[in-house]
């Protein structure tokens, strides 16, 4: 049986650059680092002492006060996100046929800050004091019930948890809904927003942020530099309405891309480094173009997982070139994260974003930060400044803690 297209109506995403797409698209292109010192709690006594925060995000918009203050902050920026994405698209507040809508979300790790909130009560003011709210705002999937809750989809609703690839998996598995024909409009995304003590000093233990660069912190995420030191740790939510292609002609809705193809694999080698031959993001990779039924050279512009980390970006050059050949020294390659850092599960969804908009806008999003060539990082980053390039076919890498690998393949639009 024939599959269903896929095409992309709608985008909503809340981000360090600003809370809106417009505002998102506009830093990438200009180049804009969002890395701040950290304001969310006092970082001082901590070896890094920046991130990635959302400068600009009023809950009250979208939900009421009340609520807002039930939730986790990844749950309220979800929901945010999944609120501009469906207005973007055009359809209404109640979805118009509930049981074929659905909703695939993902986080890497949830609402942990309620939980650990929670815990601290419990041990200074006794179980009297805990919130009946603590748990449930803690659980990866209140984004999704939330969104599902929000719009009336009744259909599927998945929760995917699998690190830092897990914006790019969400969006490869809510298109498989469309393309089995369970589902004709599914929202997906990621969202991620736990700057706390915890979750900073727990990486910095890791030895993974950067620890140079606290009086300078735009210049701390630098993908494929050789003075790397890290990645850093940022905030943020992603979410992109997919529509079967008939259903979108149906209801003649603006279509900014189609899907075309994804993967997933598995390094199974360490719970945090790359495997260093790089077997699984060549396997995601030649899978996604599988999937795709594209040759390598048809793709344009790849949006690397690039987070700036001495192993990562090395090891993602070498898989590139494993599976691209010499058409990796022809393809324009860039790293999103140079300017928002790494907002571990919505990174992939944010990336997509970006995709999406290179291929609209003909705008390829550059790689800032890029001053110190690495002999091991030898292709083209698009550094430091957009560049104007027709794009037909994006790629888009996620690899995450515990060998989790996604990878996604976007393309222009044509009848």
């Amino acid at each position: 049986m024939e599959r269903k297209r896929v095409v992309i109506t709608g985008l909503g995403a809340i981000t360090v650059l600003g809370s809106s797409v417009e505002q998102y698209w506009d830093g990438l292109v200009q180049g804009q680092s969002g890395i701040r010192r950290i304001t969310q709690f006092d970082a001082k006594d901590l070896p890094c002492q920046i991130a990635g925060e959302i400068p600009d995000f009023v809950v009250e918009k979208y939900m009421d006060r009340k609520e807002a203050r039930r939730l986790s902050r990844c749950s309220q920026v979800a929901l945010a996100s999944a609120i501009q994405a469906v207005s973007d698209a055009g359809l209404p507040e109640t979805m118009p046929d509930p049981e074929r809508s659905s909703v695939v979300f993902g986080t890497a790790v949830g609402g942990l800050e309620k939980m650990d909130e929670g815990i601290q009560i419990l041990r200074s003011q006794g179980v009297d004091r805990v919130n009946p709210f603590t748990v449930p705002a803690g659980i990866p999937n209140l984004s999704a019930f939330l969104i599902s809750r929000q719009f009336q989809c009744l259909g599927p609703n998945t929760t995917i948890v699998t690190a830092c690839a897990t914006g790019t998996q969400a969006i490869g598995e809510a298109a498989e809904f469309i393309r089995r024909g369970v589902a004709d409009v599914v929202i997906t995304g990621g969202t991620e927003a736990l700057i706390r003590d915890f979750s900073i000093a727990g990486f910095c233990a890791m030895r993974a942020l950067p620890t140079g660069y606290n009086d300078a912190p735009e210049k701390a995420s630098r993908p494929f530099d050789a003075r790397r030191e890290g990645f850093v740790f940022s905030e943020g939510a992603a979410s992109i309405v997919l529509e079967s292609l008939d259903h979108a002609l149906q209801r003649k809705a603006k279509i900014y891309a189609e899907f075309a193809g994804h993967s997933s694999s598995s390094d199974a080698y360490h719970i945090a480094q790359p495997d260093p031959e790089a077997a699984g993001p060549c396997r995601a990779m030649k899978w996604a173009l599988e999937d795709a039924h594209l040759d390598p050279t048809q793709v344009d512009y790849i949006n690397a997982h690039g987070t700036s980390t001495p192993l990562n970006d090395s090891t993602e050059t070498r898989a590139i070139k494993c599976v691209f050949g010499e058409h990796s020294y022809r393809l324009a390659i860039s790293s999103t994260k140079s300017m928002i850092g790494h907002a571990m599960g919505a990174s992939g969804a944010l990336e997509a974003i970006a995709c999406i908009l290179t291929i609209s806008n003909g705008i390829i999003p550059p790689t800032i930060n890029y001053e110190y060539p690495d002999p091991e990082c030898d292709l083209d980053y698009v550094p430091n400044h957009a560049r104007h390039q027709n794009v037909d076919i994006t790629m888009s890498n996620s690899f995450g803690l515990g060998g989790q690998n996604a990878c996604l393949i976007l393309k222009k639009y044509h009848p």
